[in-house]
């Protein structure tokens, strides 16, 4: 019997058993590693998930990443192969683990709002407060974080549809204004954008807070109405339904009261991806957003689809991952949302991602023992 929670188990196993794995080259995930290791030694470490694993059992990995020379893919597995015991994780009812992708918009905005500009980005409120355990209200649900504090008393914050109707309007916390409203949701969505300005100049948002709402999919509502195929789900057959029906747009876009806020960051390096929950840079196609409730950011995951074939140029996809993110619908411990990188090419890739796949984590052997 292994340390593992309830509702699945990790399962020991060797890397030859791992399909795929020989074909991978994860020398990209080293730069993530040494990010992570800058990030825990000098600010904090990671908070630990249930599963058990911390930050000083990834010390010791971290720290070898940094020394060690990668000057292939053969010797980038090697190092994982001589440093970590992979576990695959399999949920004890029996299900598929579950991968989606996500990505950096590119939004074309105006720092003013004029006749065709006319849609916000918006920043923290200043009346929006955190909820735990000491100051959360009885009759507020525990799946709440956020909160409206006004005259002292703490109560439910405004959902989307009454923001979009201008519950914020005039307290000057607009960063940007958009086109459309439908961009705005979907970088609602991804938890970030790259701004376009028109004189050229880009910039970047990254998740501050929510209004605490919880997420609730369009995609899933427009099928149990009819509207659109389960087998046609993706992010571009519901912007091409938006698109087709202006007139419900509000009202599907509402059905999710779950609104985001904004904090401005610099685009320092346009190949990399905006900061992550890991309060580190994500990285096209090695970063993966976990469930934090279960996982601890900084760990090794390699996933495997046979179905996605999209990403990897006809093959299923089988690459080595980093847990870097997490999100509101990635829920479970073989769920996972791959970040495809940033722009429209990037969306395009994200956008058709909802397959079964098997996920393996990689334990450094220091704390492997636990779990065996």
């Amino acid at each position: 019997m292994n340390g593992s929670p309830a509702g699945f188990r990790l399962t020991p196993v060797s890397f030859d058993e791992i399909p795929g794995w020989r074909d991978d080259d994860p020398s990209p995930l080293f730069a993530g590693l040494q990010a992570c290791r800058r990030y825990v030694r000098s600010v904090k470490p990671y908070r630990t998930g249930s599963l058990g694993l911390s930050c000083d059992d990834l010390m010791p990995l971290l720290d070898k990443a940094e020394e060690v020379a990668i000057q292939s893919g053969e010797v980038a597995r090697r190092f994982f192969e001589i440093e970590c015991q992979p576990f695959r994780i399999d949920q004890t009812e029996g299900k598929a683990g579950l991968v989606t992708a996500f990505y950096e918009p590119e939004v074309a905005v105006s720092s003013t709002r004029d006749g065709e500009y006319l849609h916000p980005f918006y920043r923290r409120p200043p009346d929006l407060v955190d909820i735990d355990q000491e100051n959360r209200p009885a009759d507020v649900d525990p799946s709440y974080r956020f909160g409206l504090l006004q005259d002292g008393v703490i109560s439910i914050y405004p959902d989307r549809r009454v923001i979009d109707q201008g519950y914020l309007e005039g307290r000057n916390l607009e960063i940007a204004w958009a086109k459309s409203k439908v961009d705005v949701f979907f970088a609602h969505v991804q938890g970030a954008a790259r701004l376009l300005y028109p004189d050229g100049t880009t910039k970047r948002i990254t998740y501050d807070a929510k209004a605490g709402h919880p997420f609730s999919a369009i995609g899933k509502l427009l099928i149990e109405r009819g509207e659109i195929e389960p087998s046609n789900i993706s992010m571009q057959s519901i912007r091409s339904w938006l698109a087709q029906h202006p007139d419900q747009t509000d009202e599907v876009l509402w059905h999710n009261r779950s609104y985001i806020f904004f904090r401005e960051a610099a685009v320092d390096d346009p190949e990399l991806g905006p900061i992550a929950a890991a309060k580190v840079p994500l990285i096209a196609g090695r970063s993966l957003a976990v469930d934090r409730q279960i996982h601890t950011f900084g760990f090794p995951f390699f996933v495997r689809s046979e179905a996605l074939t999209t990403i990897d140029a006809g093959k299923p996809f089988a690459r080595l991952m980093l847990a870097l993110d997490t999100g509101s619908a990635i829920v479970g411990p073989a769920r996972g949302d791959i970040f495809t990188g940033s722009g429209d090419a990037a969306g395009e890739l994200a956008g058709a991602v909802r397959n079964n796949a098997d996920f393996y984590i990689l334990v450094p052997k220091n704390a492997a023992v636990r779990y065996i």
